[in-house]
């Protein structure tokens, strides 16, 4: 089963955009669990413009599926928010401190001491984590000599490309996937996933274990509630 996570930064957005708790995140949370999503990601940025550190402390006491937290491990603040909440997995993703999203993944040749350094700091407390990567070959096979538990794979490239050509838009996927089963890496992915692209991804990708997204998910609620779409989103993947 591949499961879903939802990433609920689009709702803090909206509620932080008026001040006040509407829409109440935490209630959301409780939602999307009991609609049937199978986990909850959040991604905390310095600046707080969506998701506040005091919501993970928050998140921590209310989600009782996987909480995975995003974020870039550069920042010390982020760091010791992760070692205190303990979440299930941490997905560490290299994004600068004014980026608006994420866009890129890690170069885990370059940074590959770093990272195992880092990596090490998490698992050392029990948690898993995850190394934000594009779909290549000598990067997820130099993540895999990081000590991660997981890659996430970055799907900008092939939601832009899927109505040009599915297969190709996938076949990078297909190939870095197999690299990192071959390295004993699990397997996650996100960024543009989105009802019409996902069926397809999931079907061909071998060893998916885990979707994180966001804002097609949050956006597809507007028209057809969330309940509904977490419940389409399910479906996509097969559950």
């Amino acid at each position: 089963m591949i499961r879903l996570s939802v990433n609920i930064n689009k709702v803090a957005t909206l509620r932080n955009s008026r001040g006040g708790n509407n829409p109440d995140l935490l209630q959301v949370a409780k939602d999307c669990e009991r609609f049937g999503a199978q986990g909850i990601t959040v991604h905390p940025r310095p600046d707080e413009r969506h998701i506040r550190y005091d919501d993970v402390y928050a998140l921590k006491d209310i989600v009782t599926t996987e909480f995975n937290i995003e974020g870039n491990c550069d920042e010390k603040k982020f760091v010791d928010l992760v070692l205190a909440v303990k979440p299930h997995q941490v997905t560490l993703v290299p994004d600068a401190t004014d980026q608006l999203t994420s866009n890129h993944g890690w170069d885990t040749i370059t940074h590959k001491r770093y990272l195992q350094d880092m990596v090490k700091c998490f698992k050392d407390e029990g948690i898993r984590v995850s190394l934000f990567v594009d779909p290549l070959n000598d990067m997820v096979e130099a993540a895999a000599e990081t000590g991660t538990d997981r890659i996430e794979l970055y799907t900008e490239a092939y939601a832009s490309h899927y109505h040009q050509g599915i297969e190709l838009a996938a076949a990078p996927y297909i190939q870095a996937a197999e690299m990192a089963k071959k390295v004993g890496l699990g397997i996650n992915a996100g960024h543009d996933l989105d009802l019409k692209n996902l069926k397809y991804f999931a079907e061909h990708v071998p060893g998916l274990q885990e979707v994180s997204i966001g804002h097609a998910l949050i956006s597809d609620a507007l028209y057809f509630g969330l309940e509904n779409t977490i419940q389409m989103y399910l479906q996509r993947l097969g559950s």
